[in-house]
């Protein structure tokens, strides 16, 4: 068998060795998910939330499985702790390679029963937490190409993984604010590409389906989740895991291409 047969038998593999990954909302659900798919590549991973108990935690769980992890406190909805965020990750690791976007909360009512508080608590989380963060890192990676660039060499593949949402594609009943907020993201991912990809910076979106966390476990099992599970197009719900292959693409150097792209995740539902 020749050489380049070989080759093509190989399997396939995305290697983030000596890539740095920032995660938001890594405490629990999709980004501690995340964390631990990027640390499995082979990145080196920060992990950012308010609660850094379970920041620790998770930290522990990818030291003892063999990455290398390192926790920062990051409060999206506070303009001083997202400002503190580059220079915070900074101290830990030598640069930064990968965002993923992932902070995110919901709130469920019908549209007259939305009060001013409930938008907000929304909004200042999955839009102006996610734009702010999104800005800072944007700021970083811009001056790091430059640097690069003034040097005569190529800007670094560097990449923001905004995590939007199919219900930012598709309004889905009695959470409308958490539809507004998350077409908004996916305008914003957009938008950063458009500005952002001069400087070999490239911003993508994920749009996950209903995914089961612990957080809504126990719904499922209710006779409104089992309710709508019947109504998905193949009556199923997702697990973190389902976006890994997703993530994986947008964090590696195979996805160079990419640009302002809105990949949904969902099991056909945008569709439906």
């Amino acid at each position: 068998m020749g050489h380049d047969a070989k080759e093509m038998m190989m399997a396939y593999q995305i290697d983030l060795q000596g890539k740095v990954a920032l995660i938001t909302g890594a405490s629990s659900g999709l980004g501690a998910q995340f964390a631990k798919t990027l640390s499995k590549a082979g990145a080196t991973v920060v992990l950012a939330a308010r609660r850094f108990d379970r920041l620790e935690a998770l930290e522990r769980e990818i030291t003892l499985a063999g990455g290398k992890a390192y926790c920062v406190g990051l409060d999206v909805t506070d303009t001083n702790s997202i400002e503190s965020l580059v220079s915070n990750t900074l101290s830990k690791v030598p640069q930064i390679d990968i965002l993923v976007n992932n902070s995110g909360v919901s709130s469920t009512q019908r549209i007259v029963d939305v009060t001013p508080k409930d938008y907000d608590y929304v909004f200042n989380t999955n839009t102006r937490g996610a734009f702010f963060v999104g800005q800072a890192l944007g700021k970083y990676m811009i001056e790091r190409a430059k640097v690069a660039q003034d040097a005569g060499n190529s800007a670094p593949a560097q990449r923001i993984i905004n995590i939007a949402s199919v219900a930012g594609l598709k309004v889905l009943s009695q959470i409308s604010t958490y539809c507004m907020s998350k077409a908004a993201v996916i305008h914003m991912t957009q938008a950063m590409a458009l500005e952002w990809g001069r400087y070999g910076i490239n911003v993508n979106a994920i749009c996950p389906g209903y995914i089961e966390t612990e957080i809504n476990a126990e719904h499922w099992q209710t006779e409104l989740g089992k309710k709508l599970i019947q109504k998905l197009p193949r009556k199923r719900v997702g697990q973190a895991s389902d976006l890994d292959g997703v993530l994986l693409l947008l964090a590696s150097e195979q996805s160079g291409f990419m640009n302002g792209s809105i990949i949904s995740a969902d099991d056909g539902l945008v569709i439906t």
